[in-house]
């Protein structure tokens, strides 16, 4: 299990961002971020979960994010399968995968439409519960309540999770400001660990040194509350000093042209490093994540795990694989060194190396985050672009598709 392990001192290593990737793999649309792949697509979804326990992953996560019925249902999105079958799809590929290493299964529910909505904590909570009803039909080995930016929701979550008797980890996706109500990171992890949380941590939204910073401020505060916990990090993997206390999501970037930002798999071997430093022992990934950026966390940590991972044979630790190379000046960076020391360029010419974040300082309770079931009409559309497009364009023009025209200069 799960806490015997982590009692046991031994490091578990999460696996990485199923949404981000299949997307990019043709599986999953940006915007709802939904995982019906997990039903649609099953040899996707399996095979993504092999090459991450294959990299060195003894955790296998459901690909049961945003699914919630509430979630799947919102601003248009039409579904063939309903969110039971989802989750029941989601646990059975990861299962099966777990079943060929020495891996645990995690079943994992995630905030909710509802919740913005100001939908009550009962209303909220019986979203919960029904996920929870197929994680205790598939006996998964543990549940996490992940991707929470209120940690009053958060809490709600572990409570109706910690009811089946499984150990609960709870991570937010938050960084050291806190989350979006201003609750220092201390003061949540104090919450989680008082609803019933055993580990404790952050996901998402933000780089892998500002998560590990933030989840030693919760453990700080838990010790400074007198409680124990476990604790957690599943990052991104983009760099991100530029954010806001939102996040990436606020980036200019975000989603669709984050790849200038991506983490090499040296900057992880650093991020793994620093997160055992700091006592943290369930070390993954999140959105970025793939699965050589986890075989870097393996190889790492493989002096206190005692073993490399497999997939370790096709690759040669700090590049000595390079070794083999036919020319020369390649060969000469078959060395840690090189590669500790190495300033990766963007290779493009006049970009910015920091971005502005948007910052509209919107969250629960701000009639724009209210959600609906309804598709995004133009009229609310034209709303958002006229506060985002410069004077000389409208929002008019961006809806007809004038600004789009092929051959034509925006």
């Amino acid at each position: 299990g799960i806490l015997e392990r982590l009692n046991a001192g031994e490091i578990v290593i999460g696996d990485g961002g199923f949404v981000f990737a299949l997307e990019k793999r043709g599986y999953v649309k940006a915007g709802p971020w939904t995982p019906e792949a997990a039903a649609e697509y099953p040899e996707a979804v399996r095979q993504l979960h092999r090459e991450f326990l294959r990299a060195g992953a003894n955790i296998m996560q459901t690909f049961t994010f945003y699914a919630s019925d509430d979630k799947l249902e919102n601003r248009g999105n039409k579904l063939s399968y309903t969110g039971a079958q989802i989750n029941e799809a989601a646990c059975d590929l990861a299962r099966e995968v777990a079943n060929e290493g020495d891996a645990l299964v995690a079943g994992g529910v995630s905030q909710t439409p509802s919740y913005l909505s100001c939908k009550s904590g009962t209303e909220v909570k019986a979203i919960f519960k029904k996920q929870l009803d197929v994680f205790t039909k598939k006996n998964v080995d543990f549940l996490i309540a992940e991707y929470f930016e209120h940690v009053e929701e958060a809490v709600w979550a572990v409570e109706v999770l910690k009811e089946t008797g499984k150990p609960v980890a709870a991570s937010l996706c938050i960084g050291p400001e806190g989350d979006m109500h201003g609750v220092s990171p201390g003061e949540c992890a104090v919450r989680l660990v008082k609803a019933g949380a055993q580990i404790v941590g952050v996901n998402c939204h933000f780089d892998p040194l500002t998560c590990v910073k933030t989840v030693k401020m919760m453990k700080e505060g838990v010790e400074k509350a007198g409680l124990k916990a476990h604790y957690m990090v599943q990052p991104l993997a983009f760099h991100t000093p530029d954010c806001n206390c939102q996040g990436f999501i606020d980036l200019p970037e975000f989603p669709f042209g984050l790849e200038p930002r991506i983490l090499t798999r040296w900057d992880m071997h650093k991020y793994a490093r620093e997160a055992y430093n700091a006592g943290i022992r369930f070390i993954g990934g999140c959105c970025g994540f793939e699965p050589y950026h986890i075989r870097a966390v393996a190889e790492e940590l493989a002096p206190e795990r005692g073993f490399l991972p497999a997939a370790s044979e096709k690759h040669g630790v700090w590049g000595a694989g390079l070794e083999m190379h036919t020319k020369p000046w390649v060969r000469a960076r078959a060395r840690r060194d090189y590669w500790e020391s190495l300033k990766p360029a963007s290779g493009r010419p006049l970009c910015a190396s920091l971005s502005s974040p948007d910052s509209w300082g919107v969250t629960r309770g701000d009639a724009e985050l209210m959600q609906q079931k309804e598709a995004t009409s133009k009229d609310q559309l034209k709303q958002l672009f006229d506060r985002t497009i410069p004077d000389s364009k409208s929002a008019d023009g961006y809806l007809k598709g004038d600004f789009f025209t092929p051959g034509s200069k925006p």
